[in-house]
């Protein structure tokens, strides 16, 4: 893995990126740890040119965003235009929107309006990506929500963000569900899983229970361009764990 596709998925510092000083600040930080690529999100709607100027000087690549559904839908030119300026080619869908209804119909229709939208951004030259979290694992006549989404979906519309905690969460194995989404995954996130006090918790990548070496593996088979670490709820500092999962996973370098 090399340490220049290892991105600091910016959702995990939400608390921090509320001001112009605190973008700038926590940029800062993230570089000092060693990061060399961000995700952007959880930050509002904020001038992609301020963005990019910021991630330049401080040689932070913006590998890729999440975009709210409606402004993928509703904005496309304005979201095409945006991602051109912070020269980041994938635009993420962070969870099915609720205007779709989490039955099998509803998985459907989404997998059709998110193929469709998707063929509007490949001909830009962007990809479409999509995130799960666990809802996505009930089934439907033994059929997942996220099968559904993978089967129905147009393979050169849509791709997946497959998040390894939230996986494993659902009741999956990440490497499984990595293998599914082969042809179709350029950036995946790790989180890991802790047992606590007999709960799962999010924790830092090497600090809970998930079998790196395996996912790991199958992530360089499918040779996944950008590894984001993302972290929803932190124990301690979120920087100190954005760190901490960036040094575990150096020794894979």
């Amino acid at each position: 893995m090399d340490n220049n596709l290892i991105a600091a998925q910016l959702f995990t510092l939400r608390d921090y990126l509320t001001t112009p000083e605190g973008i700038r600040d926590s940029f800062e930080k993230l570089k000092e740890t060693g990061f060399k690529a961000i995700q952007v999100s959880g930050m509002g709607r904020l001038d992609p040119m301020l963005l990019r100027d910021l991630s330049e000087k401080l040689d932070l690549k913006i590998c890729a965003t999440h975009i709210p559904f409606d402004r993928i839908k509703n904005e496309t030119a304005a979201v095409i235009e945006e991602h051109k300026i912070m020269d980041c080619g994938y635009v993420g869908i962070g969870s099915m929107p609720e205007e779709y209804a989490r039955t099998r119909e509803g998985y459907s229709r989404f997998a059709r309006d998110a193929s469709i939208l998707g063929k509007k951004l490949s001909a830009n030259g962007l990809k479409l990506i999509y995130h799960n979290h666990d809802f996505e694992f009930k089934k439907f006549d033994l059929i997942t929500g996220l099968d559904i989404l993978i089967n129905e979906s147009t393979p050169d519309c849509l791709g997946f963000e497959i998040d390894t905690y939230w996986v494993q969460a659902g009741g999956g194995s990440p490497v499984q569900w990595l293998k599914k989404v082969a042809g179709r995954i350029d950036v995946v996130h790790f989180k890991d899983m802790a047992h606590v006090d007999g709960k799962q918790e999010m924790a830092a990548v090497g600090e809970g229970n998930l079998d790196w070496l395996s996912i790991i593996q199958v992530c360089r088979e499918n040779k996944v361009k950008w590894y984001a670490i993302e972290q929803d709820v932190c124990p301690r500092n979120p920087f100190d764990c954005l760190s901490s999962s960036l040094n575990y996973l150096q020794q894979y370098l």
